[in-house]
């Protein structure tokens, strides 16, 4: 390939060729091939999905009243939202609008998930790429307690002693060789730079929202039955209102139950208040003043998403991340995104492992075609198509497809929106204005706030300095869990009372009956997903599914080259990154990682001709 340039990066493949195959601690199965130079700085990077997404050949011909149980299964962890995706696009293809309550309800199913998957994601997938897990046990506890008075003085487990329990629980690990779930990390790494203390400090918090995060998820169960793979509804939410009932014996909801959430919404917010956001603003200011500002790729320049937390249902003007799209890091001007305008979004295959009868050309999702065509091949192709050794990105090499939005590629996750949101509100818009305020909190924690406290030197980095980078990334996603989790206060105060207004309807299901439904119809529905922006488009004809296609975050993330040799958002936030030592790529994982990559999402599997892959019995 030599030295190609696209969207202002520079592609090398001269150099070595370094293979993270499977890419894990995330959902799914990923490879990520780099090319280095002799100064161990990825010139280069291909990203690829392993595994062919046959979801939609799946759907075609069932019911859409149905299509929400089988997209759920997607994922193991983002079920619901890709069930609340799909619902919303069977109503808005035959008209349906959902009571109050199912939306209140369906707002704090969502904003449960978004606090739940980010805190999750970072403590418990995310955080080692940042922590030394063994470096802990040289911290003084004493210092540690310290450390965590300064960071965040409002959180109660802060003693010597706390800490000294967690560090002997932590040696029990090393001591026996059976580290568990730190098992295979690149401990000792030159790459780490945090202290043993701010080390200490952090393996206390995963172990603390380990414990929490179990019950937190129980809001799903509440509202959605189950979790994973909660129920939902065409038309609202599966769960009746009976304010009276009482224990296990009532309604789903009742006072006992909608007392339970209350309780779990305000554990979030002091979770996230006073452990989280200390947290990453710490981590961050110490990886910022050791001079680890990589990661940024794409979310410099382009960056999209649909909007969401929306106040008023079917009003999306009341967006409280309101959506749109930057482009060429102008943020002075938002373009309107509409999912339903086939010149803006259309997936490519150029270089995808499926078949379009003109693959110089997209389609939108309306008309999409998922037709595998698995050929791993060309001239830097290295092993054979059950043992790859080395992809070749001039030909086919991911089963992710290659959405673009009016031909960009375009990043997409809480980074975009949070950069969207503080665009929106430079230029008025009141539903935008928190995001704003936490952002510039952020920025002076970070720039003056922790570094005072820290001594270390301050610096006055702006918002676009800051933001496009691996760390910004990681802090736009703690920042949207903390604006999710005070959202749910208001949330749950106007499903309150709304009930004690009479109102416990959940379910419009006037247009239930297929007879009552046009011969074709077609909808789309949107969400702001944990990991960033996901749609789904319906066709429905004669009663049932004619087409279905889902874009998914990872999708737009993850994808391969397109026609123009435009490359994705994972691939452009690697360029540039020097590495300590690439045989312990710790940097190409930690900026992967912060994107929460969902590789299930955005491949699925089906074997060829529908043949059995496995039976399982249950007993």
């Amino acid at each position: 390939m030599g030295v190609i340039e696209t969207q202002g990066f520079k592609l090398d493949n001269s150099g070595r060729r370094i293979v993270v195959d499977p890419v894990t601690r995330i959902e799914g199965h990923m490879r990520c091939e780099v090319n280095v130079d002799k100064d161990n700085i990825i010139r280069n990077a291909v990203s690829t999905g392993t595994m062919w997404r046959g979801l939609e050949v799946i759907l075609k011909g069932r019911d859409p009243r149905d299509a929400w149980a089988f997209v759920e299964r997607i994922c193991g962890v983002c079920t619901g939202t890709h069930a609340l995706t799909s619902v919303r696009a069977v109503e808005d293809a035959l008209g349906i609008q959902i009571p109050k309550n199912a939306h209140l309800l369906r707002e704090l199913f969502d904003k449960t998930l978004q606090v739940h998957d980010h805190v999750v994601h970072f403590y418990h997938l995310h955080a080692l790429d940042w922590v030394d897990v063994v470096s802990a046990l040289k911290a003084d506890p004493k210092k540690t307690s310290e450390l965590q008075q300064l960071v965040s003085p409002s959180h109660g487990l802060s003693s010597p002693g706390y800490f000294r329990d967690i560090q002997n629980r932590l040696k029990k690990f090393v001591e026996s060789g059976q580290l568990g779930p730190f098992m295979n990390g690149y401990w000792g790494s030159k790459a780490y730079v945090l202290p043993a203390e701010a080390n200490l400090m952090a393996v206390a918090h995963y172990l603390e929202a380990l414990d929490l995060q179990k019950d937190w998820v129980k809001i799903h169960t509440i509202i959605g039955g189950k979790n994973p793979h909660p129920n939902f509804l065409v038309g609202g939410m599966p769960c009746a209102i009976n304010i009276d009932g009482n224990g296990a014996a009532g309604a789903p909801i009742n006072m006992e139950r909608l007392n339970f959430i209350k309780a779990r919404i305000d554990e979030m917010n002091e979770f996230v208040k006073n452990v989280y956001l200390p947290d990453v603003l710490a981590i961050g200011t110490l990886y910022k003043h050791a001079g680890w500002l990589y990661g940024g790729g794409l979310a410099a320049t382009n960056v999209m998403d649909y909007g969401t937390f929306t106040k008023v249902s079917y009003d999306r003007s009341t967006d409280q991340l309101p959506g749109g799209a930057i482009i060429g890091g102008n943020w002075d001007e938002i373009h309107a995104v509409d999912v339903r305008d086939p010149e803006q979004i259309q997936e490519f295959v150029t270089h995808s492992w499926y078949k379009y009868a003109d693959e110089t050309k997209g389609l939108h999702p309306w008309d999409g075609v998922t037709e595998p065509n698995f050929k791993p091949e060309g001239p830097n192709f290295k092993g054979t198509k059950t043992a790859i050794e080395q992809l070749d990105e001039s030909a086919k090499y991911s089963w992710i497809k290659a959405p673009r939005w009016r031909g960009h590629a375009v990043e997409v996750g809480p980074l975009p929106r949070y950069i969207l949101a503080y665009a929106h509100a430079k230029k008025g818009n009141k539903y935008a204005q928190r995001p704003k305020e936490q952002l510039e909190f952020a920025a002076q924690m970070i720039n003056s706030g922790i570094p005072k406290a820290l001594g270390l030197p301050e610096t006055e980095f702006t918002l676009k300095q800051l933001l496009p980078t691996t760390i910004g990334r990681t802090l736009a996603r703690c920042l949207e869990g903390q604006y999710a989790a005070e959202l749910m206060l208001d949330d749950y105060a106007d499903l309150i009372g709304n009930i004690k207004a009479g109102d416990t309807a959940t379910a419009n299901v006037e247009k239930w009956d297929p007879s009552t439904w046009p011969k074709e119809a077609k909808g789309v529905g949107i969400n702001a997903a944990p990991r960033g922006a996901l749609a789904h488009w319906i066709k429905i004809k004669d009663g049932k599914i004619d087409n279905y296609q889902c874009v998914v975050p990872t999708t737009w993330n993850g994808s391969p080259r397109d026609h123009k040799g435009q490359i994705g958002a994972f691939e452009a936030s690697l360029l540039n990154t020097p590495m300590v030592n690439p045989e312990q790529p710790v940097e190409i994982l930690r900026t992967l990682h912060s994107f929460d990559p969902c590789l299930a999402c955005s491949t699925h599997v089906m074997s060829e001709d529908g043949a059995e892959l496995t039976t399982v019995k249950v007993r």
